[in-house]
């Protein structure tokens, strides 16, 4: 690669570890001591769950970040933010401020993976609106809570009073994963074990959003259990569905809004990483979207992630350069962890200066 170069680092956040913005300024860190030459344009991502207001209004003064105090997901009081543009009459709520896993204050458990709710996302909605939002964008993605938006819902008076709040309201839900709400592929089998459920309790979960999902279709007559995005952030998209929100891909919305498609276009390579590259990466996250994106100007995307457990196959096939692992190189995940911007800066220092020169391409 030429010195010079342009280089686009889009992280997403890894994990608890380091938030999307702190992730690129590590990464760009470890870049420049490799190649002090190349121009690097930072552009921090999120898919919808947390970092996804960060990522908004990083920089750009016309959205007002707004304070709430809200429920969190154990029913405890949290400060939250959202975000307002005023020329637009557009709020962004990120549902991870009220109900995400890093608000529980330790790792989940049984009893929180049945307790949490999603009773402060109701609220920072009913806020937006009652500030004067027209349109209402929602980020889905890391809540620790399965109970289907039921406590949104709730939040807002329940469903019929739901239905009256939201009627004037364009609501957008802006998800992390494609996921049914319910089955094999659904919010409680996929990602109650994350947080904290056994398999009695993801059973458990599993019937409560069947229950659950039978209301929202007796309620508004639709049934949202098999649609993309109704399983995402414990099943809060299928409550937003049913209350008929328009379901976009967070990382889609994100990358839009940001201009990384116009940041592309001048670009030699993309730069981007998460806490975990698997399966579900090319579904709806940041690394997967972004290499969709990159593809048409055909340029080389690295991935630099916690862990790696994507195969070189898979990578190809979604136009992933190349990836390396944090917990490789830091000789532990703990370590990973524990020192993260430094091992993620490390890393990224370590790769950047074994990119081979133009001439050797």
């Amino acid at each position: 690669m030429a010195l010079g170069a342009r280089v686009l680092i889009a992280p997403d956040c890894f994990g608890d570890s380091l938030t999307a913005v702190q992730a690129a300024h590590s990464m760009a860190a470890g870049w420049r001591l490799a190649r002090p030459a190349d121009q690097l344009v930072l552009l921090p991502l999120s898919d919808g769950g947390p970092g996804f207001v960060a990522a908004l209004t990083a920089g750009r003064r016309h959205l007002r970040v707004q304070a709430a105090r809200v429920s969190g997901p154990l029913a405890e009081p949290v400060a939250a933010q959202w975000a307002f543009d005023p020329a637009t009459a557009t709020a962004y709520v990120e549902s991870a401020q009220a109900c995400g896993l890093a608000l529980l204050n330790g790792p989940p458990t049984v009893h929180t993976a049945i307790a949490a709710t999603s009773t402060g996302v109701g609220q920072l909605i009913d806020a937006a609106v009652g500030s004067g939002a027209r349109t209402v964008v929602v980020g889905l993605g890391g809540s620790a809570c399965t109970d289907g938006g039921r406590g949104m819902v709730e939040a807002l008076g329940g469903l019929s009073a739901a239905r009256r709040t939201l009627a004037a309201v364009r609501l957008i839900a802006a998800t992390d994963v494609e996921h049914p709400l319910l089955g094999p592929s659904g919010a409680a089998r996929v990602f109650g074990p994350q947080k904290g459920a056994d398999a009695a309790t993801v059973e458990f979960l599993e019937a409560r959003l069947q229950d659950w999902a039978a209301l929202l279709e007796a309620d508004g007559g639709a049934d949202v259990r098999e649609l993309p995005g109704a399983g995402a952030a414990g099943g809060l998209g299928a409550a937003l569905l049913a209350l008929g929100a328009r379901r976009e891909s967070g990382a889609a919305l994100i990358a839009r809004h940001l201009g990384a498609e116009q940041q592309m276009a001048s670009a030699a390579i993309v730069v981007t990483g998460e806490g975990r590259l698997d399966e579900q990466s090319l579904h709806g996250k940041v690394v997967g979207s972004l290499a969709a994106a990159a593809r048409p100007h055909r340029l080389p995307v690295l991935v630099f992630a916690g862990q790696v457990a994507l195969g070189p196959e898979a990578m190809a096939a979604a136009g992933i350069r190349a990836a390396y692992s944090v917990a490789d190189y830091a000789g532990s995940v703990r370590r990973a962890i524990d020192d993260a911007a430094a091992q993620l800066s490390g890393l990224v220092e370590r790769t950047a200066a074994a990119l081979p020169a133009e001439s050797e391409e």
